[in-house]
């Protein structure tokens, strides 16, 4: 009889992690996977675009290498090769998923997983066979996939999304990308570095729109100064393509074309054909409506990652899965709370936040101290040759508690761990500048933020 403690449908980054969890705690479980293990994070996302913008990143280095008294002459770029290097690693990452499902003796079933009721599953695989397996509990890991306007339809050839992106056969001349968040972004970087015109659409007032304003702006300053155009408070009305370019329509009625188009407006969650309606599991919009345990209404069956709503982010989907198996075994896990998570972006220079803006930190009344350093004053920055960027914290003036911080510049993704782990300790501006930070680091930018907030600042 195939009947297990948990399923898990699907095997991303919430899904294979909740799995292995689970079968540390000594349950049989399953997980049904249609596609690759890893889900879209490792196998056409976070990883494989990191690929990309390492690429980029060893790039621009040989560009300016005489900055650093190194001729290293012509340099040419090998389009084919980068794309392959992207694809390696995240197939080697992929079976290193396998590995690990094997390794914890957890039962890899590649089919569709739809859910029958609450103690049933039926799995089709790809030639369309359909088995019927058993359980307690259910978590549904499905993730998301893009999601785009009407008129705005991707072929997969003229107008994509974030998949054919990173494995265009050809660099485009030109590439015009309609939304500016995290995704958007990093391809216009990834383009930009190589030399492809690149137009920046955004409906909203700002480039990556949920940071800080200031960080926003700053990044405008500099993509700006890197010749990237961007089009702020712009919508799309229609994409027209023709055969060798795309005309994008703008509803303030001007024109403008690109080679290839790159849909980057946002991602809806992947909840059809999964049976949620013939077991009455409540949506919301797009996603799977669940507590702060990851249940659902319907007993006994969770949904964790990017089906279950934002943040779309591979860590979270990660942390949700781990809380529902520990509330599954009966381990009385803490409520997942959505206040102290950092979002990253990996564009040059990268930006890292936590916790509050400056505008979300006022709207809720707090007396506020705030602080900014720039990475140009430190020793560190001024060696390695990226200077660009800065550090901003922003405490409650009553109590001395960090309430977010915002960073843009070298290594700000790594950076940013320190503020979580300050904001989730519940640390004071006191034992942050008690704290001996070593010289010369980066990390420095965030203890003189920090100072600059209290007027102690000494090296601005």
């Amino acid at each position: 009889m195939n009947k297990y403690d948990i399923i898990i449908i699907g095997g991303g980054p919430g899904g294979y992690v909740a799995a292995i969890r689970a079968a540390q705690l000594g349950k049989k479980i399953a997980v049904l996977e249609s596609k690759h293990l890893g889900g879209i994070c490792l196998n056409w996302g976070c990883i494989p675009t990191k690929a990309l913008l390492k690429n980029a990143e060893v790039f621009e280095t040989i560009k300016n290498a005489k900055k650093y008294g190194i001729d290293v002459g012509e340099v040419s770029v090998d389009w084919g090769k980068m794309i392959k290097r992207s694809r390696d690693v995240a197939n080697r990452l992929s079976k290193g998923i396998e590995y690990l499902i094997k390794k914890n003796n957890i039962d890899y079933i590649p089919a569709h997983g739809k859910i029958k009721n609450a103690s049933t599953v039926i799995g089709e695989d790809s030639k369309g066979n359909k088995i019927e397996y058993y359980t307690d509990s259910i978590i549904i890991a499905t993730g998301a996939r893009p999601k785009y306007f009407s008129g705005m339809e991707p072929d997969g050839n003229q107008i994509i999304t974030s998949k054919e992106a990173m494995v265009l056969k050809e660099q485009p001349k030109s590439i015009a990308i309609i939304g500016a968040g995290a995704i958007g972004v990093e391809f216009a970087h990834f383009y930009k570095t190589f030399g492809t015109e690149v137009t920046l659409i955004e409906a909203l007032p700002n480039i990556l729109p949920v940071e800080d304003e200031s960080i926003s702006k700053e990044l405008e300053k500099i993509f700006l100064k890197r010749k990237i155009n961007i089009l702020k408070n712009t919508l799309v009305s229609k994409l027209e393509k023709k055969t060798t370019k795309v005309k994008i329509h703008l509803k303030e009625g001007s024109l403008i074309d690109a080679e290839k188009v790159l849909i980057a407006t946002g991602v809806k969650g992947n909840i059809e054909g999964l049976g949620l309606e013939d077991c009455n599991i409540s949506i919301q919009k797009d996603y799977i409506k669940v507590n702060e345990f990851m249940e659902t209404n319907v007993e006994n069956i969770y949904a964790i990652g990017d089906v279950a709503g934002p943040p779309w982010l591979a860590h979270v989907a990660s942390a949700e899965g781990i809380i529902a198996v520990e509330k599954i075994a009966g381990l009385d896990p803490d409520p997942m709370l959505y206040d102290n998570i950092a979002g990253c972006t990996y564009c040059d220079p990268e930006v890292a936040s936590v916790g509050l803006t400056e505008k979300a930190a006022k709207e809720k009344g707090y007396d506020l101290k705030i602080g900014k350093f720039p990475f140009r004053g430190l020793g560190k920055s001024m060696a390695i040759g990226h200077i660009d960027g800065f550090v901003k914290v922003i405490y409650d003036a009553k109590y001395g508690e960090m309430l977010g911080c915002h960073i843009i510049g070298s290594e700000a993704t790594n950076l940013i761990s320190e503020a979580s782990i300050a904001r989730k300790l519940e640390t004071t501006h006191k034992e942050i500048l008690s704290t001996i930070h070593p010289h010369p680091t980066l990390s420095e930018a965030i203890m003189e933020a920090t100072a600059d907030a209290f007027d102690e600042a000494i090296h601005i």
